[in-house]
Parts: C-alpha cells; sequence; structure tokens
C-alpha cells in the first residue's frame, strides 16, 4: 500500500502542483459575490486543477520542443511540496478577512470562520475527480496517438490522436451528458410552471386575464404567469397609500401553452389589451420577462403606485427554463417573442390618435433586459417612437447596452457609464445618478438599473487573459477592495459568481430593489404629482415590504 502511494505521488508533476496551489490561493481572494464554504471549496478545487494542467501543459511543451530538463533533486521536490502547503495555510487564513470584504459592503453579518477544514475536502475532491478525468484524457490520446504513430510522424500523431480526443470527449459531453440534463431540466420545470398553487385562485374581476371573460386560459397562463396576475396591488391599495382614488392596475399575461407560436400568442396579448381596456390607460409597458416567465414585481408594483394605478402592462413568456439554460439553449426564442409583442402592440399603438394613447414604454429583467434591447428596431419605430425603457440587470452579451458602455464618455466608469449628452440613455445603481447636471432629456428615455456587484451584467470572458475595466479604480460602492484580477482564475469566479448571482441580499448582485426601480422610474415614465415626501413614503413602504420576505427576491 505504501508503495502504491509514493507511486501516486510520484505520479503527480511537482511543477503542475506549484502552478495548482498558486491558482488555488488566487481562488481564495474575494470577487462579486460572498460565498460559502462549499462554492468557495468548488472554485478552489476548479482553479488548482486548471492551475495543474497549466503547469503540466507547459512541462509537456518544453518536452515537445525537445529542451533539456533540469533534474529535480528530492530536497527540491520536499522543498516546493513545503511551500505549497505553507501558501495554502496563508490564504486558507486570510479568506474569512477577504469573504468579509463582501459581506461589509452587501449589509451581510461577518462570517467568524471561513471553514477551512471543509473548504480543502471539497476543493480536493473536485481537483480529484478532475484531474482523474484530464488523466483518462490523456490515455485516450496516448492509445491514439499509438494507433497513428504506425503511419504519421511522431509529433503528427501526437496532434492528430489530441484533435480526435477532444472530438470525442465533446461529442460525449454534448450530445450525451448535456442533452440528458437538459431534458430532465426541461421536464422539471415544465412540470414546476404547470403547478397551480391553492391560494392562486383563478381572479372573478372579469377585467383579469384569466378570470371566466378572459380570453387566455387560466390553466394556461403556467405559474409566473399566475403569479404576474393575482400578485400585483389593488387600486384600492394604491388609493388607501396616497388617500385618494386610484384605478386597478391592468396586467395581461399570455403563457407559453396559450398558443403555438409566437407570433399566435402575441396577438393574443393584444386582443386581450383591447379586450380590457389598457389603451385607455395613461401608461402601457411591454415586458419581456426572464426565461422562466418570472416578471420583477419589485419593478411592476412601483411603477403601478408611482402611476396611482393608472397603468396597463403586458408579458408574453417563451420559455420553462432558467435565465442561464435558455441563454444556452434557446437564445433566439425570447428575442423572437419579445419581437412578435412588441410588432403588435406598436402596429395597433400608432393607429391611435397621438393624444388619446397611453406612453409606451419597454421593459425587462437580466435575459428579458437583452431580449427587450432587441425587441425594437430603430428604424421601424424612429417615425413615431416610442417613450422609454427601463432595463435591470443586462446580461453581458446585450448588445445596445455593450456598445454604449464601450463607447461611454471619458472618465466615466464602466460600471456606471456616461453616454454622450445623457439625452437618450442613463445608468443608475443604488445611489440615484440620473439627474445629470446640464443634461435635458430627449423625446426618448432610457435607464440602464445596474450594479456593480452583479456578475450577469460584468461577467467578461476577456478577464481569462486582461483586466476588466470595471475593476479599475475607481470601483463601485458594492466591489470589494481586496478583489484582484488573476488570468484564467477571475474568470472561473465570476463564472460561479453567475451560478450564485440571486443569493445576493436585495439591492445588491443580481437582485434589484423597488426602491432603486423608483429612482429608475420617475425618470423614465416622469410621474405628475408626487412630492418628495410621497416618493420618501414610497421607498420605505416597498423596503419593508420586499426586505420582510412578502415577496419573493430571487428570479430564473
Amino acid at each position: 500500500m505504501q508503495a502504491k502511494i509514493i507511486a501516486l505521488g510520484r505520479s503527480f508533476s511537482i511543477f503542475g502542483l506549484v502552478v495548482g496551489t498558486v491558482f488555488f490561493a488566487a481562488s481564495l481572494s474575494p470577487s462579486l459575490m460572498p460565498r460559502t464554504y462549499l462554492v468557495q471549496g468548488i472554485v478552489a478545487g476548479f482553479c488548482a486543477a486548471l492551475g495543474y494542467g497549466v503547469g503540466v501543459l507547459m512541462r509537456w511543451l518544453w518536452l515537445y520542443l525537445e529542451l533539456p530538463l533540469p533534474r529535480t533533486r528530492t530536497t527540491v521536490k520536499i522543498a516546493a511540496i513545503g511551500i505549497c502547503v505553507a501558501i495554502a495555510a496563508i490564504v486558507l487564513w486570510r479568506a474569512t478577512e477577504w469573504q468579509n470584504s463582501i459581506r461589509k459592503l452587501m449589509g451581510l453579518d461577518p462570517v467568524q470562520s471561513a471553514e477551512p477544514l471543509e473548504l480543502v475536502v471539497i476543493a480536493l475532491a473536485v481537483f480529484g475527480l478532475l484531474v482523474l478525468f484530464a488523466r483518462l484524457f490523456r490515455l485516450t490520446c496516448m492509445v491514439l496517438a499509438a494507433l497513428f504513430e504506425r503511419f504519421l510522424p511522431r509529433r503528427v500523431s501526437v496532434l492528430v490522436g489530441g484533435l480526435i480526443a477532444v472530438g470525442l470527449f465533446w461529442s460525449i459531453a454534448e450530445g450525451l451528458l448535456f442533452r440528458t440534463a437538459l431534458r430532465i431540466a426541461d421536464t422539471s420545470f415544465q412540470q414546476l410552471d404547470a403547478m397551480i398553487d391553492d391560494d392562486l385562485a383563478m381572479p372573478g374581476d372579469p377585467v383579469k386575464t384569466g378570470s371566466a371573460a378572459s380570453l387566455i386560459d387560466w390553466k394556461e397562463l403556467g405559474r409566473r404567469g399566475r403569479e404576474f396576475i393575482i400578485s400585483g396591488p389593488t387600486g384600492a391599495e394604491i388609493g388607501n397609500f396616497f388617500h385618494e382614488n386610484a384605478l386597478d392596475p391592468i396586467r395581461v399575461y399570455v403563457g407559453l401553452n396559450s398558443a403555438d407560436t409566437a407570433e399566435e400568442r402575441a396577438r393574443l396579448a393584444l386582443a386581450e389589451l383591447k379586450r380590457n381596456g389598457a389603451f385607455k390607460r395613461s401608461i402601457l409597458i411591454v415586458i419581456v420577462p426572464t426565461g422562466t416567465g418570472w416578471v420583477d414585481p419589485a419593478a411592476v408594483d412601483t411603477v403601478e403606485f408611482l402611476h396611482k394605478g393608472d397603468v396597463a402592462s403586458v408579458a408574453l413568456q417563451y420559455s420553462y427554463l432558467s435565465s442561464w439554460l435558455s441563454l444556452l439553449v434557446e437564445p433566439a426564442y425570447g428575442a423572437e417573442a419579445g419581437r412578435a409583442l412588441f410588432r403588435e402592440v406598436y402596429r395597433y399603438w400608432v393607429t391611435l390618435p397621438r393624444d388619446q394613447r397611453p406612453k409606451l414604454y419597454l421593459h425587462g429583467l437580466s435575459l428579458g433586459a437583452m431580449n427587450s434591447e432587441l425587441s425594437a428596431d430603430l428604424f421601424d419605430i424612429v417615425a413615431d417612437p416610442f417613450q422609454g425603457a427601463l432595463w435591470s440587470g443586462p446580461p453581458f452579451q446585450s448588445r445596445t447596452w455593450k456598445s454604449v458602455t464601450a463607447n461611454r464618455n471619458p472618465g466615466s466608469p464602466a460600471w456606471l457609464p456616461r453616454f454622450r449628452d445623457g439625452s437618450i440613455i442613463r445608468f443608475t445603481n443604488q445611489h440615484d445618478a440620473l439627474n445629470i447636471p446640464g443634461s435635458v432629456w430627449g423625446p426618448i428615455r432610457i435607464v440602464y438599473l445596474q450594479y456593480a456587484s452583479d456578475p450577469v451584467t460584468f461577467f467578461d470572458f476577456h478577464s481569462l487573459y486582461r483586466e476588466p475595466d470595471w475593476m479599475k479604480m475607481p470601483r463601485g460602492p458594492d466591489v470589494s477592495p481586496e478583489l484582484r484580477w488573476f488570468p484564467l482564475v477571475t474568470m472561473t469566479q465570476l463564472l460561479l459568481d453567475m451560478a450564485t448571482a440571486t443569493t445576493s441580499p436585495i439591492g445588491y448582485g443580481h437582485v434589484y430593489a423597488p426602491e432603486h426601480y423608483i429612482d429608475a422610474w420617475i425618470a423614465v415614465t416622469d410621474p405628475q404629482g408626487l412630492s418628495p415626501n410621497d416618493v420618501g413614503r414610497l421607498k420605505t413602504f416597498f423596503e419593508n415590504k420586499f426586505r420582510s420576505g412578502a415577496e419573493p427576491a430571487a428570479h430564473g
């Protein structure tokens, strides 16, 4: 047994272990999201394996070029292992401080320990599994190379064998594992979407979508659609807050099962809007939901209060899957649904007299923001434009957001850009940054609400090899000053941050707070008759409502 352990130890590359330890150490530094020891252990194990692979690859490249390899004495190996242990011990000791640097900014209680023992066990397990997988891949490469070496030069056979092994492993992962997991996920989300909560009874008000008089069947709305219809405030609740009469807001939602195609669902949505008198309201908002069909109540409830119920909103479901899954496997569906809905609503809206139709706005959160961006073509609406848009937490792939951020005014940070004269597009975060001195709004008002700590917005593939602009000083108010950029490691950290982006406290990460929506909606829709005291009371009301757990903070 001892001989086997010694042989196993010798099978590891010392240089690979040193580089892997450096990557492990870097992975414990803070990124955008606070991490539990479980998440940190996964990140650390993956980064250690990645670093080990980099070290092994560098050694292999050295040998491939047939350069002389220096002899490594046993004392050097022991010293290298000792250095690795010392580095790991130091960073594990610092890990608690690093995590608390994020938690403090987000108003979370500090942790007393980063649970180093549990963290190391998880990291070693992840490291071991990945190394085992890598060795299986290497063995496959060697077998294939040996086959080709019979009739090809050795180096060429190694290259060909490696390429075939990559194709083989990719086919197995993508064709078998990924698609099987996707089918399971799709079935699970579909079943979850079909669930009817006992406390979500079909509305009795004939004006409401899903009622007996509605054109849309209650059961076909889906779980998220039923939540959207039922959860909104009533005119009485809004009126009690302002001590005056208010209207019942109009909400229309068309589920994925309501019709076969996006175009048919869009036509159904327009018919329902006409049926319940939505075009007689002062404000009409076309919403693109997240991947699961979820519409953020913090966004819609607030604008309905700001306009005292004189608001109609409409949303179209396009997927059952969580946003990140929908983005991976069906990225065009959301844009297609967004375009179909906007086109139907807009074509009817422009036929109405300008002084008798509602102001038209767009809204989307996360994947919904990206698809809402794509729903309207500038050349189609330039003669008679909609009035504005509020897009929150736009994913890093969002085309307009990316272009505007890249072409921001010199001196403005990437996490809070200023674009040209601010007459069309403005950005804001936890601190209202929408009142730009000397800037006057134009005919279209577009606001991006984004937090500097949101990894869905600020993930960057280029962080693989260069520091992202948003990491440069000055940093956002919710980004740890201890955050540092490391090649390969930072991108891995941000990938895991995206997976946990909705676990942050409300008002940070990818969980947007109602008080920040209020500032954004005021800038976009310019509600009349509100005093500063009304706005302050409204923010307090929603802060208490959402932070008490009365409303869901996370989304799909």
